[in-house]
């Protein structure tokens, strides 16, 4: 069960602590291994949200998928988390601690969506062009390979998209041809 609100305070009051105890950055690494656990393993994140496991052998699979690796503040964000009641929402609570995170440290993602693997010279160009619109901004660059795009690029970030790619030109042309108003005019329709 999806609760945003629980999620955005758990994670706020996560990231207040590690700020207060200058761990941030091990935490971040902690919350990421957490997340990527949930979002490799369904099977993990269904223990989370199961009503039949009890909360304390959900906290010994948690010690055990997870043992030494994680630090006291998350370890102990994680007992909390078991002890009320609201481990099912643990992957919420990550990603809204690392979108929290990002907006901390004034870091914006950016999706690239190519037809073909892009070289890394390409990608440092668009990352300098979208760096010196942002005052000072650090981007990350997620990339996705669409062969559907024909060509060009897609680059989307916050609400903002940019499409260059060959299958929206061609889209624009088909559009074009489809509504000629000469045509239209000649035939009467």
């Amino acid at each position: 069960m999806q609760n945003p609100r629980l999620a955005s305070r758990y994670a706020k009051s996560l990231l207040d602590l590690a700020v207060e105890q200058n761990t941030v950055d091990t935490t971040l690494q902690d919350i990421q291994l957490l997340d990527s656990i949930s979002r490799q393993s369904s099977d993990f994140t269904n223990m989370l949200r199961s009503p039949i496991i009890k909360s304390d052998k959900k906290k010994s699979i948690l010690d055990a998928v997870v043992g030494d690796k994680l630090n006291p503040l998350a370890k102990a964000f994680i007992t909390l988390l078991v002890n009320k009641g609201r481990e099912a929402n643990l992957p919420e609570i990550a990603t809204a601690f690392i979108a929290q995170y990002k907006e901390m440290k004034n870091i914006k993602t950016v999706k690239l969506t190519t037809a073909t693997p892009v070289s890394d010279v390409v990608k440092e160009a668009i990352v300098k062009k979208i760096t010196a619109s942002l005052n000072g901004a650090q981007i990350e660059v997620k990339e996705e390979v669409n062969p559907d795009i024909i060509g060009g690029f897609v680059l989307q970030m916050d609400d903002k998209l940019i499409d260059a790619s060959v299958r929206r030109d061609l889209n624009d042309v088909r559009d074009q041809f489809t509504k000629n108003i000469y045509i239209s005019q000649i035939f009467g329709n």
